[in-house]
């Protein structure tokens, strides 16, 4: 096992100390697990930690006991009484058991990495749907760990009002938290009710949704593209919660854009089941644009984690555009390069300078465009003077003026084509092809 102490400048007292444990498991696809401690301490770092000291082990076999070895609990076990941290925090999930006995031989709190992005989320979590999706995700967690959660469980109750006589206390904890967990569930139910209404009313526009790892630039982009004053933060899961703004610079077409909880290895399954309503802003969605922080030493591995949740969630047959942030931090051009080749259509930008953010548009453009069915409308030559009006709702191609009258070729989504014939009263033929000029 390797131990380092952590240097920060910024120390604050109020802050709870912790010391971060990180592992090479024999399956890991992940080259050194260096690069996932330092995840695991900007993970600390958000939850309010303060690191002071990592521990990296190479593992070949867990300890179904204590995860790690016996020798290395006792060198982990030196450093606690070392650094007197609050909490000892695991970059691996740990079973309810190896939880309870790391906790008995430490004398300390001890944290997974399932628990530090729960707590981030209940931290950050700001709305109604955000609130109940985490609590819910926390719920699920805690409930097969309550044995080493509480005190008092191994009393024995009884009397009036009790479901069993000589129930014991982590029965009735259990069954508190089962009750809990149904009402947030039925809760959760009537919230997506809601959220299915008002996608509802945006179903006929073209929508695009911002997907990819914690803390690639999402939310600055979503700031880019629509004027927003989203939140941005130099921190993991700064936003949670679907932002859903429509996109107005330089865009000639209604499109609205969505801004989703950032993506992370090791994300807790009840975290993602909880957050379904939010996720289904990705699911319903015309368009997703896959951002990546390119100037990630580790980017590739962050975009095979997406790709993976987003195959998880069933979203991986929908048009994808990757867009590679942060080119102004590359240390040279070929890294770019590299990216773009081994990416067909993907964009390279920089919302700090602006550059690419022209080409991206025209890249939604494009993508906004071939969506569209081709139609062929014939109108008198009285009716010229609707054809502004037109242009509003479709993709005007081609305007051909006849004796007999003026034939427009147009590419329009469905809702536009019934909002067409409703308020002009006309109508519209479907052709097999248009002449795009």
């Amino acid at each position: 096992m390797k131990t380092k102490s952590l240097n920060h400048t910024d120390t604050r007292a109020s802050k709870p100390k912790a010391i971060l444990v990180g592992v090479s498991l024999p399956d890991s696809l992940s080259p050194s697990s260096d690069i996932s401690l330092e995840e695991l301490e900007g993970l600390a770092t958000t939850a309010e930690y303060e690191p002071v000291a990592s521990l990296t082990q190479r593992l070949s076999v867990i300890n179904a006991k204590t995860f790690l070895g016996s020798g290395k609990v006792e060198e982990l076990k030196q450093a606690v009484e070392h650094h007197n941290p609050e909490a000892v925090i695991f970059d691996e999930e740990l079973s309810p058991r190896q939880n309870r006995e790391l906790e008995k031989i430490l004398k300390c709190k001890v944290r997974d990495r399932p628990w530090i992005i729960l707590e981030i989320f209940s931290n950050h979590a700001k709305t109604r749907e955000a609130k109940t999706q985490v609590e819910l995700a926390q719920l699920k967690y805690e409930m097969p760990r309550l044995t080493r959660m509480w005190s008092h469980l191994s009393r024995q109750r009884g009397g009036i009002g009790m479901k069993d006589v000589g129930e014991t206390q982590i029965q009735l904890d259990r069954r508190m938290i089962r009750n809990q967990i149904n009402k947030l569930e039925k809760k959760l139910v009537q919230i997506d009710k809601e959220k299915k209404t008002q996608r509802k009313q945006r179903e006929q526009t073209y929508k695009v949704a911002l997907v990819g790892y914690t803390n690639a630039g999402k939310s600055t982009l979503m700031n880019c593209l629509t004027g927003a004053d989203t939140l941005v933060e130099n921190k993991l899961f700064a936003t949670l919660d679907a932002t859903v703004r429509k996109i107005k610079k330089n865009f000639p077409y209604p499109v609205l854009l969505s801004d989703t909880v950032g993506l992370i290895k090791k994300l807790p399954h009840d975290l993602v089941a909880s957050f379904k309503s939010t996720l289904d802003e990705v699911r319903h969605a015309n368009l997703l644009i896959h951002v990546v922080d390119l100037s990630h030493s580790e980017y590739a591995e962050q975009m095979r984690t997406a790709d993976d949740l987003l195959r998880e969630m069933g979203v991986d047959d929908l048009d994808i555009l990757t867009v590679f942030n942060k080119v102004d931090a590359l240390p040279d051009i070929e890294t770019l390069d590299r990216a773009l080749n081994a990416v067909p259509s993907s964009v390279g930008i920089s919302c700090k300078t602006g550059a690419g953010l022209e080409t991206l548009r025209e890249k939604i453009v494009f993508h906004y465009e071939k969506k569209l069915a081709p139609y062929r409308l014939e109108l008198e030559h009285s009716q010229a003077i609707l054809i502004q009006e037109i242009k509003k709702f479709a993709l005007v191609l081609n305007e051909d003026y006849t004796a007999e009258g003026i034939v427009l070729n147009l590419r329009l989504s469905p809702g536009s084509k019934a909002k067409l014939e409703s308020i002009l009263h006309l109508s519209l033929k479907t052709t097999s092809g248009c002449n795009e000029t």
